[in-house]
């Protein structure tokens, strides 16, 4: 019964992949993953239900091993390299076209918007650990709502992977001028004390007069 489960949600996947969101059916699933139709409600009462399972699933399957990598990471440009190479896989696998249905699909479902955040959630709570880790001697530390910065990031990325297959050079120059903005941060790391202490004091009243 496992394995026929994991095989309707690889399927569901799949048939996002190569159907769409609205060609996602008990029928073109089932024929995905070679099982009887009547599996599908078996197991998981909906496709609704299925289509959920399936975006967690697979998003965890996919954060285990990004993990492994982000825990190397040691500096903001290593962490940019990670999610470079991140995006690289997530196109070369189809995953973007899934989350692009997702997304799109959740717009209009709040049940398949809550899991669609759930699954992205996956994605932030170890780039935010990781961010986290990467500042905490940094100046900067001090102005960074770093839980926000995570989902910014995160967004980014999101972003960008869709924005890709519009405008390659565009995403492509987006992604330099996070390494511009990375290696800034290492640069501020390095100055002085006296200049950091002036940096300090210049953050904390243009934050305050922010809020």
């Amino acid at each position: 019964m496992a394995d026929t489960r994991q095989r309707l949600i690889d399927g569901t996947i799949e048939t996002i992949r190569t159907h769409g969101l609205n060609g996602t059916t008990a029928r073109s699933i089932a024929a995905t993953a070679g099982v009887n139709q009547a599996l599908v409600f078996y197991h998981f009462g909906t496709v609704h239900d299925l289509l959920q399972a399936a975006c967690l699933a697979a998003t965890q399957a996919r954060v285990a091993p990004f993990v492994e990598r982000l825990d190397e990471v040691t500096d903001l440009r290593q962490l940019l390299a990670l999610g470079r190479s991140l995006q690289a896989d997530e196109r070369a696998q189809g995953n973007v076209t899934v989350l692009a249905q997702m997304l799109a699909g959740a717009q209009a479902d709040p049940k398949l918007a809550e899991a669609t955040a759930t699954a992205l959630q996956l994605w932030i709570a170890p780039i935010e650990s990781a961010l986290t880790r990467l500042l905490a001697d940094s100046p900067v530390a001090e102005v960074i709502d770093t839980p926000g910065l995570a989902r910014a990031v995160s967004a980014g990325f999101v972003g960008l992977e869709l924005y890709e297959g519009v405008d390659p050079e565009g995403t492509e120059a987006a992604l330099d001028a996070l390494d511009r903005l990375a290696v800034l941060i290492e640069v501020v790391d390095d100055l002085g004390p006296i200049a950091l202490r002036a940096l300090r004091g210049k953050l904390r009243r243009t934050t305050k007069k922010s809020r």
